[in-house]
């Protein structure tokens, strides 16, 4: 793989760890669950990207640093959390710093996802890339909604999965134009971009709603 994957791959490792163990953090979990719970958000995506991509044993078996990253991580936090005091403003700020860890992470591993398609099957040119991508970027969130007790954000937030399906896509099309590198910081920006202005706009799908039918009223005579 390029410098390039590698360091989208290790910015997307620390930045979903961060998020696993401030989730841990939030469920009141002690140390060993707040780093089980970043190891599985920072790697977990990744393994599932290999097995599917063919690629096995998975890299994060094959290599410690994904593995002794989330851990450094998760630790990290877990000392830095002490001295925080909790107020209001701590409270606004410790969310603000989840959604941008959750927000990189998703930006980077839609890259990685997406590169390591290509890289390792170039004959497939959207279809498993876009998928790879998806899978990636949201695949340890999933694990660490699941594993908090809470339906996964993915479900639940608006424009999360779909700015990983368009930043494969962005990665995709440049691939076949511009080098890897550019395809690379070209779909990282666009996923950055649109979880950022889903966030501060408030960006919504369309969420579907019970009909009812209103009563006919029988005009008075």
């Amino acid at each position: 793989m390029s410098i390039t994957w590698l360091i989208f791959e290790t910015a997307g490792t620390i930045a979903f760890a961060f998020s696993g163990a401030m989730t841990g953090l939030s469920r009141r979990m002690d140390v060993f669950g707040v780093t089980v719970l970043a190891v599985m958000t920072g790697i977990g995506g990744g393994m599932i990207r290999d097995v599917l991509a063919g690629l096995t044993p998975a890299s994060a078996l094959r290599s410690p640093d994904g593995l002794l990253l989330s851990i450094a991580t998760a630790l990290a936090v877990s000392i830095g959390y002490q001295f925080i005091p909790i107020s209001a403003q701590s409270r606004k700020w410790i969310g603000l710093l989840y959604a941008v860890s959750d927000t990189f992470g998703l930006a980077a591993f839609t890259v990685t996802g997406a590169l390591t398609s290509l890289y390792a099957h170039p004959e497939e040119a959207y279809v498993m890339p876009v998928m790879l991508g998806l899978i990636t970027a949201v695949g340890g969130g999933i694990i660490r909604d699941m594993m908090a007790q809470r339906v996964p954000l993915v479900l639940r937030t608006d424009v999360y999965a779909l700015a990983a399906i368009i930043g494969g896509l962005s990665v995709c099309f440049a691939w076949q134009h511009l080098s890897p590198a550019a395809a690379s910081w070209i779909g990282f920006s666009i996923v950055l971009l649109l979880r950022a202005a889903a966030i501060c706009f408030h960006w919504q799908l369309y969420h579907p709603h019970p009909g009812f039918h209103k009563r006919l009223r029988t005009p008075r005579k």
